[in-house]
């Protein structure tokens, strides 16, 4: 069987493409909307910037992952590897259906808070309902733990932090589409390892859109993500870092389950302490504040874009670290 490179670029580069496409034409629905950033306390444009990049994204994501499926299915695309990824489509077709659901749903909750500003009991039910969604119907996290309800807990636990970490880590220009794009890319190369064809695509899928919004975010910002793009950015992170099988018999080492920490290290320490910061100080943990790692770093003499390098960079260099659990 040969590896399906072209169908893997294809996926990359048509979720590149269409975000990069699409983006335009949701600025201006945006505007038209009036969904739009303002000016305002700890930000530093001066003008409404369209929060578009959510809707982009969910678009460049979606759009060739259908568009690819049907090809597929009707076998119009021939590749060596089509039988496989077809059959890993409808093996799984309930559990990508939840998963295709669940983006919708956090995209849309994200956009009502970016509306709206909802309360932040209304937003945790809805990412909850939608975490315990996602932990019913798909593959749970378990570590070993042989019992239901603690895999169903750490599920719903992992996918709320990791959301709620690259909604926080959203505060500079293009920093949480990039840490975004690199660990989606850091998963599809962890599963085509694995030969898991299907989550390959999708993380491909998902790094592709991500960068695809990155030129209109970074280092100027023409648009924002918004709650809706951030939601949606730690949604499918979250989900990829459940998906595919790091500890394995091709991989007995028993340290690979703790792959995803390292992938997404930077946002999962930014969380961790800008939280206890915040607590320390006896401050509400959900109320923003100028101490996440990229205000520190600009604090520290740094450019704003120089600190959202370092923060990629970093990001790349910690995550290389999981590469030693496959040698």
């Amino acid at each position: 069987m040969t590896f399906p490179y072209n169908f893997f670029t294809a996926a990359f580069a048509g979720a590149f493409l269409t975000t990069l496409l699409a983006l335009p034409l949701w600025r201006k629905w945006c505007l038209r909307m009036n969904l739009v950033d303002d000016p305002g306390h700890r930000k530093i444009h001066d003008s409404p910037v369209p929060l578009a990049g959510g809707f982009a994204v969910l678009t460049g994501f979606f759009l060739p992952l259908a568009v690819g499926a049907a090809l597929l299915k009707l076998g119009i695309v021939k590749i060596s590897s089509a039988g496989l990824i077809v059959h890993g489509i409808d093996r799984r077709a309930t559990e990508l259906g939840v998963i295709a659901f669940g983006a919708v749903a956090i995209t849309i909750l994200g956009w009502l808070d970016d509306k709206h500003e909802l309360k932040p009991l209304i937003k945790f039910t809805g990412q909850f309902l939608i975490a315990l969604l996602v932990a019913t119907a798909c593959k749970r996290i378990t570590l070993f733990v042989h019992s239901e309800i603690f895999s169903y807990a750490i599920t719903i636990f992992w996918l709320l932090t990791v959301m709620n970490a690259f909604n926080f880590m959203d505060n500079m220009n293009g920093l949480c589409t990039g840490l975004g794009a690199i660990g989606a890319w850091k998963f599809a190369i962890f599963a085509s390892v694995e030969g898991e064809y299907l989550v390959t695509i999708i993380a491909l899928l998902t790094s592709g859109a991500l960068l695809g919004f990155l030129p209109y975010n970074f280092p100027k910002a023409g648009s924002f993500l918004g709650d809706a793009g951030s939601h949606l950015t730690g949604y499918l992170l979250a989900v990829l870092a459940i998906l595919p099988h790091f500890y394995s018999k091709q991989n007995p080492h028993p340290l690979a389950v703790l792959t995803p920490l390292f992938v997404l290290a930077v946002p999962l320490i930014d969380l961790a302490q800008v939280c206890l910061f915040r607590t320390l100080n006896k401050k509400p943990f959900w109320i923003g504040d100028n101490n996440h790692l990229s205000h520190r770093l600009v604090r520290a003499g740094f450019s704003r874009v120089n600190a959202v390098l370092i923060l990629w960079l970093l990001a790349i260099v910690i995550g290389l670290i999981a590469f030693s659990f496959y040698l």
